[in-house]
């Protein structure tokens, strides 16, 4: 909780806490040097994918708040390491102004999906379901995991190939930059 304030603190002296995506790169430390935040917004996609509740739904559903979008599958180790950290992001910041969602892209038993996440703790995630890769195609993801970040009209403003650190301080102050900047626009 102590980095969280002193996270703030920096935010709100540097002038982060009200920053434009391309102001995020400041925040970038350890695992998170490897997100590349784009010097302009990326188009985002309306390709449908699977509900956790088993109809269609698009990206589209989620605008309005910054989202985090994560390319996953069960047969993936560096998913199984950084999914509850995901969880715990989804549980701390998730909500009107923000979300975390994930989507199992390829063959993914929704009983094999359900285990994973159970034996990770990671259980409060959605689990969304790419199974013909349509969306992860049209996203440009190749090898999992990928993470999306998405601004709230929807569109990509950064990508974190491969996994990474998410309950890193550096990874919360992003989160807290993005809800902050939401909040003030």
């Amino acid at each position: 909780m102590r980095s969280v304030v002193l996270i703030g603190l920096y935010m709100a002296a540097t002038g982060l806490a009200n920053a434009a995506p391309a102001d995020l790169e400041a925040l970038r430390e350890g695992d998170m040097r490897k997100l590349a935040i784009h010097a302009e917004p990326q188009r985002g996609s309306d390709v449908p994918f699977e509900s956790e509740e088993g109809g269609e739904i698009t990206l589209a559903a989620y605008e309005g708040k910054p989202v985090l979008v994560n390319f996953w599958a069960t047969w993936c180790a560096p998913c199984r390491e950084e999914m509850p950290q995901l969880a715990a992001l989804q549980d701390e910041y998730g909500g009107e102004d923000f979300e975390v969602v994930t989507i199992a892209t390829g063959r993914n038993d929704p009983a094999g999906m359900e285990r994973f996440l159970a034996e990770i703790g990671a259980e409060t995630l959605p689990r969304h379901k790419d199974a013909r890769q349509a969306l992860a195609r049209d996203m440009g993801v190749l090898g999992l995991p990928v993470t999306l970040i998405l601004d709230a009209q929807g569109r990509e403003i950064g990508r974190l190939q491969g996994e990474a650190d998410w309950s890193s301080d550096s990874a919360r102050a992003i989160v807290e930059a993005l809800i902050a900047q939401e909040q003030e626009g």
